[in-house]
């Protein structure tokens, strides 16, 4: 059964890792990309990921404009949601955000060092916020 707008905003709100695609556009015929990525959301907001600024990912979201995220878990019950939409902006990453993001996924004691690394070692990266325009949910428990 599908799921509220309240309920399917709250999931998309947890920290899963999603499930990211978007269009490949004219290379030869390819699938789209779908890769694991971390996000943000807040309920009502836009949805926020980070990428490097000259990646695939980040060339293939500036060509199509939108993106999709799916994200789903197994237990208690099976549900998923997937929210896609257009992209609203796309700005130079600040540290600060490359934390918040960090602190959503990692243990309080690993946030410092896994942030070093990666605003070190990723290179430039942007911050690419996508307005949720069409919804699909589900949670199989409730059949």
């Amino acid at each position: 059964m599908a799921l509220s707008r309240e309920e399917r905003e709250q999931f998309l709100a947890e920290p899963h890792v999603a499930a990211f695609a978007v269009a490949a556009g004219d290379e030869g015929g390819r699938a789209p990309l779908v890769v694991p990525i971390w996000y943000q959301y807040a309920p009502g907001g836009d949805v926020w990921i980070l990428t490097g600024r000259e990646s695939r990912k980040a060339d293939l979201i500036r060509a199509a404009g939108r993106f999709t995220l799916m994200v789903d878990r197994l237990d208690p019950t099976v549900r998923y949601v997937s929210v896609e939409g257009p992209v609203v902006s796309t700005v130079a990453a600040k540290r600060e955000q490359l934390v918040e993001m960090s602190a959503r996924y990692l243990p309080a004691e690993k946030v410092e060092g896994y942030v070093d690394f990666a605003w070190k070692e990723h290179g430039e990266q942007v911050v690419i916020h996508m307005r949720p325009q069409r919804w699909v949910s589900s949670d199989l428990g409730r059949v």
